[in-house]
């Protein structure tokens, strides 16, 4: 069993039981009114920054003021560092403060925004927070108090769309400047179905946005065989009003339906125009043939026949015989067509 605590003995006093009473709870409300403000301006009018001169005035070092208070220097620095509230207009500025000087404090739900009850500050990790703090034009406290307690991240990022939108575009900025950081999203993605179905769509609908975005800007189109050729004006015209009206869309609009519908206008187009057009209709259907062609032949070429007696059967037979006569029939049109065209 733990030994008992004696209480400290009561010095004699001239006032009764209730005045103390009345005292404690006037201090307590106090307290509860405005919180650590209170103790923050004990150490605002009491003391003075570290290597400035005393000139003639009572303040004390924060040592020196730790020293007399019985506890660490760095613990009276964070009560300091949080009357910097003193820049947002919130209490009177150090140097207009003496010791022993009453003023109004604000509310004590307003203090935390500026106190960091932990020396995390004065950390490598502290530092790089305060100072990325300060590039979005925030108080570093208000960065490091969050950064201190990740629980209470995740539960506005749940409980908050707005919270949890500002939450991602922080991690992509993240992201983007860490390559080791970046494999564990995608690790993420790709072991949960739902985000993987969820990147596929979007994958597919930059790809569209991509291909009207290529033809509005560079004014090339190409076909479905593959042929790269200028596109009329109509076309591109066309392309530059779809890609306006899917820039114009807010951030959180869904620009699917957008995409989808741009792109198969566009290649609706580029086909007509493909058949619109006498010789680029015929040099488009050389191009596929030629390209099926292609694939065609190498695909046979990767065939082997080393092993054919472990293989054999005569479907295969067929069907090799019955491509041995399409060839010749391909052979027979093609040798056919320049006898009808010497010149070509």
């Amino acid at each position: 069993m733990s030994p008992a605590i004696a209480p400290v003995e009561s010095p004699t006093v001239s006032v009764d039981g209730s005045e103390l009473v009345a005292r404690d709870a006037r201090e307590f409300g106090a307290y509860a009114r405005t919180g650590g403000w209170a103790f923050g301006l004990k150490v605002a009018r009491s003391v003075r920054p570290g290597g400035q001169a005393a000139q003639g005035t009572p303040k004390v070092s924060a040592k020196e003021f730790a020293e007399l208070a019985g506890c660490s220097p760095e613990r009276v620095m964070r009560y300091y560092r949080a009357w910097e509230a003193a820049d947002d207009g919130l209490v009177p500025h150090f140097e207009a403060l003496t010791p022993g000087q009453e003023v109004e404090l604000p509310d004590a739900d307003v203090w935390l925004s500026y106190y960091v009850a932990r020396s995390s500050a004065a950390s490598e990790r502290g530092t790089a927070i305060a100072e990325a703090a300060e590039a979005e034009g925030i108080r570093p406290t208000k960065a490091l108090e969050v950064a201190e307690n990740p629980t209470a991240l995740r539960a506005a990022i749940l409980a908050d769309p707005s919270t949890a939108r500002a939450a991602r575009r922080a991690l992509l900025d993240r992201v983007r400047e860490d390559p080791e950081l970046q494999a564990e999203p995608a690790r993420d993605v790709v072991r949960t179905d739902d985000l993987k179905k969820a990147v596929a769509t979007e994958s597919r609908s930059a790809d569209r946005i991509g291909y009207v975005r290529q033809i509005a800007e560079s004014g090339v189109i190409r076909t479905p065989a593959g042929q790269t050729v200028d596109a009329p004006a109509e076309l591109r015209q066309e392309a530059e009003r779809h890609l306006s009206l899917i820039d114009e869309l807010e951030e959180d609009e869904d620009a699917g339906e957008w995409a989808t519908e741009a792109y198969d206008t566009l290649r609706s187009l580029v086909v007509e125009t493909v058949e619109a057009d006498p010789e680029l209709r015929v040099r488009e259907r050389r191009t596929k043939f030629y390209s099926s062609l292609q694939k065609a032949a190498k695909a046979f070429e990767e065939l082997t026949f080393d092993d054919a007696r472990d293989f054999y059967d005569d479907d295969m037979v067929q069907r090799l015989e019955e491509l041995q006569r399409a060839i010749g029939g391909c052979l027979t049109a093609l040798r056919g067509a320049r006898e009808n065209h010497p010149e070509s």
